[in-house]
């Protein structure tokens, strides 16, 4: 059972019906409580944000902390905190095991801290048979909210301190988009930027559309305001976010194409580089290539999900596309950014996939060329159609199609690498190198990692560097005089 925080409870006059005032006046409070518990513990009260999955996750995670440290938490490496939260991933079955095998550790932690509070959120808890087994099995959980009510939190968080039994609030699906909150960036001179959020793809293997809810896209005056915003406070780079960002705009009032926001984002002063994900094959546009061909800002990288090499597989997969259709868009993207660097992801293993239908994915792979590839071997979730597919591949045959997969990308990627060798180009220095301090890393446009001499006093600029030698999947580099 939920222990009873002891605080004071406050008289809540006048609450603010709109947002985000709403949120900002329960930070108020939470600020209040948090001192209150801060005295009784004589120090201040820790947090500690574990994030699993995506980017658009990590970007969800900073908002998060933004509004724990507003409110007078202190950020702790260890799960051993005050409040400690869990931003799930739902996508694979072993990501929620995961948090399954953790709670029980937390469980043990919060019996030893009368303080103790623990949160979870995120796309498994989207899930009613999730919300189900934690109100069965982990009642010791405090506050439990999904994916579309995050901007929330500091409401949820007063609820959930105030509350003696579990604070639950998941949402089916929503179109509000709360602008303006705190958030507490990862990185000073990069960030992410939601433009997003939701999907309406539905491809037959993935839960997202069912955790995430549908499409709906922010107004690209808002996008650039907090652009400018970071750019003012020193980023040099952002990623674009988005479940399809190629399918941006068509639910605003007055519709707009991502291309279109891209050239808008372009003009910005200031702002170096502009990365997006993900890009879904079917909304890549002309109109998109032309303006990747013409940009001095876009980042010469595109994650572009394949998942199959199969026309037959892709249409069970409700993908949209063919193997055909997919190469085509090679083909152009190539020829407007010769120097692109290409990645993806490919499923392994999909229901009733032939040993034909693999061999059609190695030959994909072999003509495109990636510079790497995210492999995974098909995860059957419940709730999805493919789940309910007949013709699930044993285990053993799926696990030899992934060696072999995995093995031809390894080749390709080895024999892409050190394509750039001996050429001088611009690296974001990111952080000193973790294995040797007098080195630092950093990422060129393409997304290769560059190892060189410096010191933290780099970090966040862009140098020309020479790229003398490529170790396997890093270069080692110099920085020239600018």
């Amino acid at each position: 059972m939920k222990k009873k925080i002891e605080i004071e409870i406050i008289d809540k006059k006048q609450i603010p019906e709109t947002e985000p005032e709403r949120q900002y006046y329960f930070m108020d409070i939470a600020k209040a409580y948090v001192a209150q518990l801060a005295e009784k513990k004589g120090a201040p009260l820790t947090f500690h944000v574990t994030t699993f999955g995506c980017q658009m996750n990590a970007r969800d995670s900073e908002k998060l902390v933004g509004i724990l440290e507003r409110v007078g938490y202190v950020e702790t490496a260890t799960e051993e905190a005050d409040f400690v939260i869990y931003n799930t991933c739902t996508v694979r079955e072993n990501a929620n095991n995961k948090v399954y095998g953790r709670l029980g550790v937390l469980q043990n932690y919060k019996k030893k801290n009368p303080h103790m509070m623990i949160g979870l959120c995120g796309c498994m808890m989207q899930e009613p048979s999730v919300v189900e087994k934690l109100k069965e099995s982990y009642r010791f959980v405090d506050l439990v909210f999904g994916t579309h009510n995050i901007y929330k939190f500091a409401e949820l968080l007063v609820t959930a301190m105030e509350s003696t039994s579990m604070t639950i609030d998941i949402w089916k699906d929503t179109d509000k988009i709360v602008e303006d909150l705190p958030v507490e960036r990862k990185y000073s001179f990069k960030s992410g930027v939601n433009i997003m959020f939701g999907c309406n793809n539905f491809c037959s293997y993935c839960i997202v559309p069912y955790v995430r809810g549908r499409e709906r896209s922010r107004e690209p005056k808002e996008i650039l305001r907090e652009i400018e915003a970071l750019v003012a406070d020193g980023v040099v780079e952002v990623m674009l976010l988005g479940q399809n960002v190629n399918s941006y705009g068509r639910n605003l009032e007055h519709p707009v194409t991502f291309a279109q926001l891209l050239q808008e984002i372009e003009k910005i002063e200031g702002l170096e580089r502009i990365r997006f994900m993900t890009s879904h094959p079917k909304d890549l546009s002309d109109e998109l290539i032309e303006v990747m061909k013409n940009s001095t800002k876009i980042c010469k990288h595109l994650h572009l999900p394949l998942q199959s090499g199969s026309s037959r597989i892709l249409k069970i997969m409700n993908r949209h596309y063919d193997k055909e259709h997919y190469l085509e868009l090679v083909d152009k993207l190539r020829a407007a950014v010769p120097d692109i660097a290409l990645t993806t992801d490919i499923i392994v293993g999909f229901p009733g996939e032939t040993e034909e239908d693999f061999e059609e994915t190695l030959d994909v792979v072999r003509n495109v060329r990636y510079d790497s590839a995210f492999t995974f071997i098909y995860s059957r979730r419940t709730g999805t159609p493919a789940a309910a597919m007949e013709e699930q591949i044993p285990e053993e045959i799926v696990k030899e199609r992934f060696d072999r997969l995995l093995k031809e990308v390894q080749r390709i990627s080895a024999e892409k690498a050190g394509v750039l060798t001996g050429q001088t180009l611009p690296v974001l220095i990111e952080e000193v190198n973790g294995q040797d301090g007098t080195l630092v890393t950093g990422r060129l446009s393409n997304n290769s990692i560059v190892h060189l001499p410096g010191t933290a006093a780099m970090i966040g600029k862009i140098y020309p560097v020479k790229l003398l030698e490529c170790r396997g999947f890093y270069y080692v580099g110099k920085a020239e005089e600018a």
